[in-house]
């Protein structure tokens, strides 16, 4: 079966994992977030397309969810001592990641054939996809100002109230993108953050109407459980610009899109609401991904849908 993932962040990541963890049974896309992107030490990091290689590869340091296990942090102390800002950590072995992406990338390369070589470097069958080869950053609008997105996520932890969300530079899909998409037997909205981990991929030119044109074999699966955000400031993301803080509140952003969305089963009430509002077919489903198994079966459940 052929299965696209839309993805960034913690959630979308995890469940790409879970398909990965299918082998034959799957033959794996994922659009990947790029709206996250930034510039570290004059590198181009790329830190959802990253979490998504050093996962699916197990490279990950698990306890965090991102970077590499067992890394070292020699460089990332030498730029303290010299006074450069460290307040975005940068492992040694992360730090080749970001050489070998921005030489790449300043010789001409596509982001795309960067990101594909790195993946067969790493063992990886599945193809990752960033969403755009251009520049396409999320800027978000705060109490306090604009932020770069990174601003916002690490350096000042999520704190300021996220008051709108633009976007720095005009990107277009890439045809791989457009393509996984038209030609998936099942796509999967992951869940992710719906505003800077899944819209940044959807705003791009033509996205949500490829998703909406193969709507009949989409599944939005909701990053919200129980009012709350497992991890990250989804929840108060939402809130702040305006949307209800629940899982019938990310089926409305996705509405257009999607027939088929899943919650989890602490949100099993919301179901018939959803159903009845919306229109969408719902299923109730343990989407709290834990362990390897907890991702493996959730993917397996989503395969069943289809």
């Amino acid at each position: 079966m052929r299965v696209t993932v839309l993805a960034g962040g913690t959630g979308g990541t995890k469940l790409a994992h879970g398909f990965a963890l299918l082998e034959d049974a799957v033959d794996l896309s994922i659009a990947a977030n790029v709206g996250d992107d930034t510039e570290i030490h004059g590198l181009v990091v790329s830190p959802d397309v990253d979490t998504l290689l050093y996962t699916l590869s197990g490279l990950v340091d698990r306890e965090r969810g991102w970077g590499i296990a067992g890394d070292t942090m020699s460089a990332h102390a030498q730029f303290e001592r010299l006074g450069e800002p460290t307040w975005f950590t940068v492992g040694d072995a992360d730090l080749a990641t970001h050489v070998h992406r921005t030489r790449r990338l300043r010789h001409g390369d596509r982001l795309t054939d960067v990101v594909g070589d790195m993946a067969v470097s790493l063992g990886i069958r599945a193809r990752v996809l960033p969403a755009t080869d251009d520049r396409h950053r999320t800027i978000v609008e705060t109490d306090v100002g604009a932020l770069a997105f990174q601003e916002y996520f690490v350096r000042l932890r999520q704190q300021p109230v996220v008051r709108a969300v633009r976007y720095d530079g005009v990107g277009q899909p890439t045809p791989e993108v457009l393509e996984a998409i038209a030609s998936a037997d099942l796509v999967v909205i992951g869940p992710s953050n719906p505003i800077v981990s899944i819209e940044p991929i959807l705003v791009l030119p033509g996205v949500r109407e490829a998703v909406a044109a193969v709507r009949a074999r989409t599944v939005a699966v909701s990053p919200i459980v129980a009012g709350r955000a497992l991890k990250g400031p989804a929840d108060r993301m939402l809130e702040s610009l305006g949307h209800e803080v629940s899982a019938l509140g990310v089926a409305r952003l996705y509405a257009d899109i999607v027939e088929h969305f899943v919650v989890d089963e602490a949100d099993a009430d919301l179901a018939p609401r959803i159903e009845e509002e919306l229109g969408l077919a719902v299923e109730v489903l343990p989407t709290v991904m834990r362990t390897d198994d907890d991702r493996r079966r959730l993917a397996a459940a989503l395969v069943a849908l289809a």
